[in-house]
């Protein structure tokens, strides 16, 4: 076992109420891996739960920030993550590993800085090879630009997820007004995993159209597990409303990738 292996094993300690931690662990990703990826910090934030069998296989959920997380900061993004690390426990969903990367503010010579496929299949490839991950039950949502990374990334690789669930978030690199020109591509892998999709209504960010028209095409796909829920009432900031109601964490937690044969 790895020296890094046993640093996170120890993380893991027992408490006899169950009780989670309220400070995350800075974690960070290895040179090797740190070479492979553009626009990722290579620290990264970690939420362990306190549980008496440390070497037992526990769910994961990954979440992706807003544009307004991305630097060199990660104490940047450890507010957004909180929310559902908070609600992880208050709905009952414990024990479960959080994590939450960071995008890096921008690259020089490079294009826009923001999420990608590549850099995220590196980064889970860092957390399951350095945390003890159920592989079948890994989670994804992000909030704006985090749910355009939840988006794309499992429209590349579905394969990952048990499910992912998009707040407020676009469907095309250049940020809110761009759309991909490869939405059907996207919609048929999107209907390979269950997707829940959560906008307002009066977002002036990132229309919740962007998310209404990717959800009808993964069911035009043939996807029988997308659904979409609008509130009315909310705008950009839906995210604090979809974290602190139990509706996300049991729809997501009640998924399970089928185990592979």
């Amino acid at each position: 076992m790895t020296t890094l292996s046993l640093m996170t094993l120890t993380l893991l300690v027992f408490l006899p109420d169950g009780s989670m931690n309220e400070v995350p662990v800075v974690h960070k990703m290895d040179p090797l891996r740190q070479k492979e990826t553009k626009f990722l910090n290579p620290e990264y934030l970690v939420f362990l739960p306190d549980v008496a069998e440390s070497e037992k296989k526990l769910p994961l959920l990954i979440y992706l920030h807003g544009s307004g997380g991305r630097g060199s900061d990660i104490k940047k993004v450890k507010g957004q993550a909180m929310g559902a690390w908070r609600g992880l426990n208050k709905f009952g969903k414990a024990p479960c590993i959080v994590v939450a990367p960071q995008c890096a503010a921008k690259v020089e010579g490079a294009e826009k800085s923001t999420w990608t496929p590549a850099d995220l299949n590196q980064f889970l490839e860092q957390v399951s090879a350095t945390l003890p991950v159920d592989s079948n039950r890994v989670y994804l949502t992000g909030n704006s630009m985090g749910g355009y990374g939840a988006w794309v990334w499992a429209a590349h690789n579905p394969e990952h997820f048990a499910a992912v669930a998009p707040i407020s978030g676009g469907t095309g690199r250049g940020g809110p007004k761009d759309v991909t020109p490869q939405i059907d591509v996207w919609a048929k892998n999107l209907a390979k995993v269950p997707v829940y999709a959560f906008v307002g209504a009066k977002d002036k960010v990132v229309p919740a159209e962007r998310s209404e028209s990717l959800v009808a095409a993964i069911v035009k796909a043939g996807g029988k597990q997308a659904k979409l829920k609008i509130y009315p009432d909310q705008g950009h900031n839906a995210r604090q409303v979809v974290l602190s109601t139990p509706e996300f964490y049991d729809w997501l937690f009640s998924k399970t990738r089928p185990a592979l044969k």
